[in-house]
């Protein structure tokens, strides 16, 4: 279980990196996958589940984690935001969204410096290892 949590954590950190790159070099692409976010209801809930993937799997593997009990802590936030999320109709998420996103895009580059640092810390915080609190 613990080689899958680190599985999903390392290819979230990645993805959170990539994501960058693409808003860097391809604004648009990174724009339009932004738009998407609870754009229906089939989104919102895929978000959510795979927000509840990536949750369990920092808790999961937090005891091996630099940093564990900050990382158990983002985990269970984000199982317990991504189940809250799922228990209120998905038009709530989607106003938000649609309040969100433009200042997000008008940003993009700026914004995805967040994802940025998040994506190598994950990775740092893997790779190092250790389980020191």
């Amino acid at each position: 279980m613990t080689l899958v949590a680190a599985f999903v954590v390392v290819a979230f950190g990645l993805f959170l990196i990539a994501f960058t790159g693409v808003a860097f070099a391809k604004p648009a692409v990174a724009e339009r996958f932004l738009m998407l976010f609870a754009s229906s209801v089939r989104t919102h809930y895929v978000e959510q589940v795979i927000r509840l993937i990536v949750g369990a799997a920092l808790v999961v593997l937090s005891p091996d984690m630099w940093q564990s009990r900050m990382f158990w802590l983002v985990g269970w936030a984000v199982v317990v935001s991504s189940t809250a999320l799922m228990c209120v109709p998905w038009q709530w998420h989607h106003r938000f969204a649609k309040w969100l996103l433009p200042i997000v895009v008008r940003h993009l580059r700026l914004c995805a410096m967040g994802p940025f640092a998040f994506g190598v810390l994950l990775l740092y915080a893997v790779f190092a290892g250790g389980g020191a609190a």
